[in-house]
This record gives structure tokens, C-alpha cells and sequence, in this order.
């Protein structure tokens, strides 16, 4: 008998010092790469500033040195809107997957110039929401000189606040730089306290309106199509409705928000204009999930995709609606000083030179490009998880709230709203996850029997030991995390503190909310009072 040869043992060599330092230099290069993209991206928005000095001293237009540094920084302000506010219209479809990430910037950036051009309007308000009384101004000049104040203030904030990954309010940071410019310059009682108390009231208006509305939607549509053992068959009723629903909410929204300086329209004709809307979308709706159920699959992954669609369009809309808007904040400053600079006087109501609006325009979608992905990641993906089904509810929630709160004459923010909205899917998941685990006491198979009963969303990569459990492969995220988490020590103390929405995120993101107005008006105030002490006049 012989023996059976033994294979040999291969050891690993062991690292040499070429090895270690290849990966130091590997490390480097791939720091120094993220560096110079940076850098790129800066100097990019560096050049577009440029361009903008250089358009307004060779105008023809006599600007002077102050209208002209009014101009760059009202480009700059610009550029930091598309950077930090532009992240809530199409954070939630890149979190969903619906839109890549290069496509939801390049409908962006369109849509929000568009919007910005097409519908931004002809005049501006010079004080935005009237938080100061003008008339307690001395002068003119003292006048544009706030209002530069103003502008660099809530643009440096911006700045500050995107560089933290915290999406806050342009508007808030444009009424603290006002409110705080204007009362450097006259004193507390220029300031509207009255219209600061609805704003103040908004920090908590805004987000929670946002979050209930979008967590009550999901949770309709969890109970009435997600769990429902016809899956399909529940969609092509269903389905049809909630799209059929935002699509007349976003008829209403843009009728009273996004096109309201080309045409104004009286609250008949936004209702009417809005069942007539959804009355359509319902049909053309139903007509295509019908076509679509017939080769569709009874999962809740096919239901997702059912969603997709009018997704991408209201990402669009709500870019849109967002350029119309809040090019003021960008534009609305600079014009009272270019008026203010033609004509001597103080004016309220100021007509927008096509430059002017150039110049919003564009720089939003620069700043977008440039600078707005850290934003859309942490919108889309760093608070919670999204799926189109929750995507779209946060977007519903945007239109609806906006179109509630306008009715009832509440100051809202679509930051604030959208924000929410993405936070309500979040912890409502998190109380369901919770319920869930208390109910089957963190039996694996009952956890797993439960998802299948009770399951909100079709999940891959179950832990191999419970595959082989009944029902599992259509379990929610929330039921099959919950069932993983018994096969590991200590697992329902785990389960309890498993948290579905990242506290550090709404931590930062409620501090920044809360600071934005008071640190704008400090920073304007300081930046007013510092240019007078140098003696900087129009």
C-alpha cells in the first residue's frame, strides 16, 4: 500500500516592503485624485465669477465698482443655491434609483434654468418677505450697502452649510442676512417682527407637515398594494390614483408656485385646472399598468418600478417650480441694488435685467453641477433608505404641503418640507420594524411567516441559514433585518436599537435648520458694519 502523496502547502508570502510601500503610493495618488477634482470643480466656479466681473465692467453699462462686485456676488450666492437647495428635488430619485446620478444634475440643471427664465418673472421683490421697513432706511446708498451685506451673508452660510452636508432653507438665509443687515443699519424696529414669528413657526411647520403627509401615503400604499397577496391586481387599482394624485397636486403647485409671475391664477382656476389634470392621469395611468400587469411579476419589486416614471417627472417639475422661485433669492438683492444704483431711490419692487436673471440662472446650474452631488447623496442616501415607492411619496408631499400651506397663508420651506419627507418614510419604517419586533418576539420563523403576511418591500440577500423559511424572499427590509438580527448574540437588544434613520444626520440637519436665520443676520450684521468701518460705498 502506498501512501498518498501530500499536496504541497502553498504559504503566503509574506509582504515585503515594495508591497507596503506600493499601497502608500496607491493611497496617495487616490487622495491627491480627489484633491485635484476639488480643486477642479472650485476653480471651475472660480472661472464662472470670473466671467461675470468681466461681463459687468465691460458692459457698456457704466456699472460701478460696487454694482459690479454686487454682481459677482450675486453669482456666487447663486452658484451656492444650485449647490445646497437644488439636492431636495432630486435627492429622493437618486436615492430610489430612479434617476442615475448624472441624469437627475443634467434635469436639474435644465429645468432650473428654465424655470428661472421662463417663469422667474419680470420683478422682484427687493426685501424679501417684507422683514424690514425700507422707508426707515437714511438712504439709498445705505440701502445698497445692506443689501450686499445681505446677500454675501447668506451666500457664505450656504457655503459653510453645504461644506457640513446640511441641506437648509435659502430663503431663511436670505431673511437673516436682510434682517440682519437691516438692523445694523436702522435698528430693531425696522424689522417686521410679526412676519419673523411665521418664519420662525415654519422650522417646525415645514418639516413636520412634509414628514406626516409622505409617511401617510406610504403607509397607504404599504397596506393597500405592497402587502396585499395580489400584488398586481391591487396596483392596477390603486396605482393609477396616487399618480393620478400627484399629478394634479403638481398642476396646483405649479399654478400657485412655479408659474404665478407669467400668470396669476385665482384658486378656482388652480382647483379646476387640478381634478381636470388628474382626472387624465388617471386614465392614461390605468391604461398603462394594465398594459404593463400583463407581463409582470406578483413581487413588490414590480410594483416599484411602476412608480419610476412619474418619479423623473416630478423630480423635473419640482426643478422648475424651484428656478421660478428661488432665483429671487439669488437675483432679488442685486436688482434692488442695480435699481437702487439707476435711479437713487430705494425701491421694493424692482424690475429684473436679462443679465440679472442670466446670472441666477446660470450660476444655480454651475453650482448644481459643480458642488450639488455631496447634497443629492445625503438627501437620497445617507438618511434613510429609498425606494421609488417611498421616493415618490416624498415627492407628493412636496407638492401637497406647498399647495396646503399657501392656502392657509403658513410661510413653509421646500427644503424643510422635503426633508421631512424623507425623514417621515424613515422613522415610519423604524416604528414598523419595531412593532414588528416586538409582536413575534424575535423568532426567526415568525418573523420570517410575518413577511410573508405582512411584508412591505421584496429584499435580496436574506441570511443563508433562514432562505430556506417560507415567504421570506418577499419579507420587508424592515422583517428580514429583523429576523437576521436573531441569529447573532444578544439579538433583541439589537433589534430594539436598530435604527432606520441616521441620528447623526437629523441631529445636524435640525441644528443647521435652527441656526440658519440667527447666524445669517449675525454674519450680515458684522459683514454691514464692516464695510462701513472701511468705508465701502455704492
Amino acid at each position: 500500500m502506498t501512501d498518498t502523496p501530500t499536496p504541497p502547502v502553498h504559504t503566503p508570502k509574506p509582504k515585503t516592503t515594495l508591497d507596503k510601500d506600493l499601497k502608500k503610493i496607491t493611497k496617495v495618488e487616490a487622495a491627491a485624485q480627489v484633491q485635484g477634482q476639488a480643486m477642479a470643480r472650485v476653480g471651475l466656479g472660480f472661472l464662472f465669477l470670473v466671467a461675470v466681473w468681466i461681463f459687468t465692467s465691460n458692459s457698456g453699462m457704466a456699472f460701478s465698482p460696487f454694482v459690479v462686485a454686487a454682481a459677482v456676488i450675486g453669482g456666487y450666492m447663486a452658484i451656492n443655491i444650485g449647490a445646497n437647495d437644488v439636492a431636495n428635488n432630486v435627492g429622493p430619485a437618486v436615492g430610489s434609483k430612479a434617476l442615475t446620478l448624472t441624469g437627475a444634475i443634467l434635469i436639474a440643471a435644465i429645468f432650473e434654468a428654465a424655470g428661472a427664465l421662463l417663469a422667474g418673472g419680470d420683478v422682484v421683490s427687493t426685501i424679501k418677505s417684507g422683514i424690514i421697513d425700507p422707508s426707515l432706511m437714511p438712504d439709498a446708498q445705505t440701502f445698497m450697502t445692506a443689501m450686499l451685506a445681505a446677500l454675501l451673508a447668506a451666500a457664505l452660510w450656504l457655503n459653510l452649510a453645504t461644506y457640513l452636508g446640511a441641506p437648509v432653507s435659502t430663503t431663511h438665509s436670505i431673511v437673516g442676512g436682510v434682517m440682519g443687515a437691516g438692523i445694523a443699519a436702522t435698528g430693531f424696529a425696522a424689522v417686521n417682527w410679526a412676519t419673523m414669528s411665521k418664519i420662525a413657526a415654519s422650522w417646525v411647520i415645514s418639516p413636520v407637515m412634509g414628514g406626516v403627509i409622505a409617511a401617510a401615503f406610504l403607509y397607504f400604499l404599504k397596506v393597500n398594494v405592497l402587502n396585499k397577496a395580489d400584488k398586481i391586481q391591487a396596483a392596477k387599482k390603486w396605482v393609477p390614483v396616487v399618480v393620478a394624485i400627484m399629478a394634479g397636486a403638481f398642476t396646483m403647485y405649479l399654478m400657485n408656485k412655479g408659474i404665478k409671475k407669467v400668470y396669476k391664477s385665482s384658486w378656482t382656476e388652480i382647483i379646476i385646472a387640478g381634478a381636470a389634470v388628474y382626472a387624465l392621469a388617471w386614465y392614461a395611468t390605468r391604461a398603462r399598468v394594465t398594459a404593463i400587469s400583463k407581463n409582470m411579476e406578483n413581487r413588490r419589486k414590480s410594483v416599484n418600478a411602476l412608480f419610476v416614471l412619474p418619479l423623473i417627472i416630478s423630480a423635473a417639475l419640482l426643478s422648475f417650480a424651484h428656478g421660478a422661485n428661488d432665483v429671487a433669492n439669488a437675483v432679488g438683492p442685486l436688482a434692488a441694488i442695480v435699481s437702487a444704483s439707476d435711479t437713487g431711490e430705494i425701491i421694493t419692487k424692482a424690475g429684473i435685467p436679462l443679465w440679472v436673471m442670466l446670472v441666477g440662472a446660470v450660476g444655480i446650474s454651475i453650482g448644481l453641477m459643480l458642488f450639488g452631488p455631496r447634497l443629492i447623496k445625503t438627501v437620497g442616501q445617507e438618511i434613510t433608505k429609498l425606494n421609488p415607492v417611498r421616493a415618490f411619496c416624498v415627492a407628493l408631499s412636496a407638492a401637497i404641503t406647498v399647495i396646503i400651506a399657501s392656502a392657509l397663508g403658513l410661510p413653509v420651506s421646500s427644503t424643510h418640507i422635503a426633508v421631512g419627507g424623507v425623514f417621515g418614510v424613515g422613522f415610519l419604517r423604524e416604528y414598523l420594524s419595531h412593532r414588528e419586533t416586538q409582536r413575534r418576539h424575535l423568532s426567526p420563523i415568525a418573523a420570517a411567516e410575518a413577511g410573508a403576511m405582512e411584508g412591505l418591500h421584496t429584499i435580496e440577500g436574506a441570511a443563508p441559514e433562514l432562505q430556506h423559511v417560507p415567504g421570506l424572499a418577499h419579507t420587508s427590509d424592515e422583517t428580514a433585518d429583523v429576523a437576521k438580527a436573531t441569529t447573532k448574540p444578544n439579538a433583541e437588544l439589537k433589534a430594539k436599537q436598530r435604527k432606520l434613520v441616521r441620528r447623526q444626520h437629523a441631529w445636524t440637519i435640525a441644528a443647521a435648520w435652527i441656526i440658519t436665520v440667527p447666524l445669517a443676520a449675525l454674519l450680515a450684521a458684522g459683514l454691514y458694519f464692516a464695510m462701513t468701518a472701511l468705508g465701502v460705498k455704492p
